[in-house]
């Protein structure tokens, strides 16, 4: 942040929604963006996703390929997310009604409140479990239910109050979470050199069967990650200036993610002493309690703090944008605050339900995997709508469903632009069919490539190739282009007013 940002803001409520900032209040930049991804993901839970290679066994080797291939290719899709927070002032979610309309972009929220779910509750799980672990093991605490639940309970707290309090405060969260949970994850570097063996083989090499299938499936996951922010870049993107470089925009987002390497190969390396020295725990899919059993004793104090700080991060990241996005669904019943109360409250009891009533902590990665699948394709026609557009967007006609208006630039038929919806939902319909996540979910059309999963790579094509049909067939109105559009040649530059009228 400038140096024009007093330090008693970070204890000032946040009062801002999803309306437009203000130019004079977007004090953020780059830097700050970058902080706030990679705080954001620089967490135990992140090194969780990273022990997956060897959980579909996978040898090291390949587990390194298939993590940077996913975080590479996660991130190239992700950057130009970021570009809609400082074009429109406002969240993605709102930003995708010029592609999706005003009432369509009702599916970027719900695609926001179920990732934001998931991998909340996966940040909880994985960091109360590691915590507790490292506890016992520390001070002899004992590992049962209720000591279970008063972490998660915890974590939750400390996580809905810092999402209550905004921005500025969670900022300064993961200023704090990107050098500490850094330093603490090179630190497991002396901790593991001695038992590490780069050589290790894991169960299934190059060549065997269900090879390839485990090596995609390892790297979605990995992928799932960089995928995962698409929904939420713009809820700190939004208080960048619009005369922002894209360029230093889009860099800030894909070097956030190359940093992530750190808990990922952290994940990755202690995977395979676990998968040697306690082999039972990766047969159990227990990576977490695996990880307690081989560290030394002297570890298990940053393995708290690892919880501890990547518990906060991931879970304020994810939580913020959800509480800040479904105000804007219901505006007239939710304040930003209070859509994160009501959000938090929700997600509390999900936690609690899916570790000691459903069994549910296994499954989520799964869960995170099938939302990225109809995550995608919704990224991508935004991204093609922002190329296609030349950048050009009125942000007072996004806000008219926030206004509880109707009319407008964005407002197609009925608040609805099918050519958007008319790509998403058969695209992410199609591409659900085709994952195949060994052990975990195969859908209806997963066995068609031979075990592989191409669902990826089917969403994406499908969507592109879909949205870009229907925008040649049904050319959209010529004032959604810019003046300097030659689409827009002979219509307004400016809505009219009469078009925008009270609901």
């Amino acid at each position: 942040m400038n140096n024009n940002n007093k330090d008693q803001s970070l204890t000032q409520i946040e009062t801002h929604g999803v309306e437009q900032i203000p130019d004079n209040e977007r004090t953020a930049g780059p830097v700050d963006l970058f902080r706030m991804i990679f705080g954001g993901a620089n967490t135990f839970a992140t090194a969780v996703l990273g022990s997956f290679p060897v959980l579909f066994g996978l040898s090291f080797q390949a587990g390194v390929w298939a993590i940077v291939s996913g975080v590479l290719l996660g991130s190239l899709i992700l950057a130009p997310m970021g570009l809609f927070g400082p074009l429109n002032g406002t969240n993605n979610a709102v930003s995708s009604g010029a592609h999706f309309g005003v009432h369509g972009r009702i599916v970027g929220s719900f695609l926001s409140l179920l990732t934001a779910i998931a991998f909340f509750s996966l940040s909880v799980w994985s960091s109360g479990d590691a915590l507790i672990g490292g506890a016992k093991r520390l001070i002899g605490l004992p590992e049962t239910d209720l000591t279970l639940g008063l972490a998660y309970g915890l974590f939750a707290i400390l996580v809905l109050t810092v999402c209550i309090y905004g921005f500025r405060f969670l900022l300064w969260v993961n200023k704090v979470a990107v050098w500490s949970a850094s330093l603490l994850f090179l630190l497991g570097i002396f901790a593991f050199v001695g038992p590490f063996d780069s050589h290790y083989a894991g169960t299934v090499s190059l060549g065997q069967p269900g090879f390839w299938a485990a090596f995609i499936g390892a790297a979605l996951v990995a992928m799932s990650n960089p995928i995962s922010f698409g929904a939420f870049l713009g809820d700190w993107a939004r208080y960048i200036p619009r005369e922002t470089s894209r360029k230093r925009i889009m860099a800030a987002v894909i070097f956030s993610q190359v940093a992530t390497f750190i808990p990922f190969l952290f994940g990755l390396t202690t995977a395979t002493i676990v998968a040697i020295q306690a082999p039972d725990y990766i047969a159990a899919n227990n990576y977490v309690g695996g990880l307690l059993a081989v560290s030394p004793s002297w570890f298990f104090l940053p393995v708290c703090l690892i919880a501890v700080i990547g518990g906060m991060s991931t879970g304020t990241t994810s939580l913020y944008g959800t509480g800040l996005d479904m105000s804007s669904v219901f505006p007239r019943l939710l304040s930003r605050v209070k859509a994160t109360l009501l959000i938090g409250v929700l997600s509390i009891a999900f936690i609690f339900i899916g570790r000691f009533a459903a069994n549910l902590v296994q499954s989520v990665s799964t869960f995170a995997v099938l939302i990225i699948t109809c995550t995608t394709p919704w990224m991508v026609i935004m991204i093609i709508g922002l190329v296609v557009r030349r950048g050009f967007y009125c942000p007072d006609d996004l806000q008219v469903f926030t206004r509880g208006e109707q009319g407008g630039r964005y407002w197609f038929s009925h608040g609805w632009n099918w050519r958007g919806l008319g790509a998403w939902i058969p695209s992410a319909a199609v591409g659900l069919c085709f994952v195949n996540l060994p052990g975990q979910f195969v859908g209806p059309l997963g066995e068609l490539a031979g075990g592989i999963d191409i669902s990826l790579l089917v969403t994406l094509g499908l969507a592109s190739v879909m949205y870009l049909m229907l925008l040649s067939l049904f050319p959209e109105p010529a004032l959604v282009y810019g003046p300097k559009d030659p689409r827009s040649k002979g219509a307004a530059t400016a809505a009219k007013p009469e078009m925008r009228q009270p609901a």
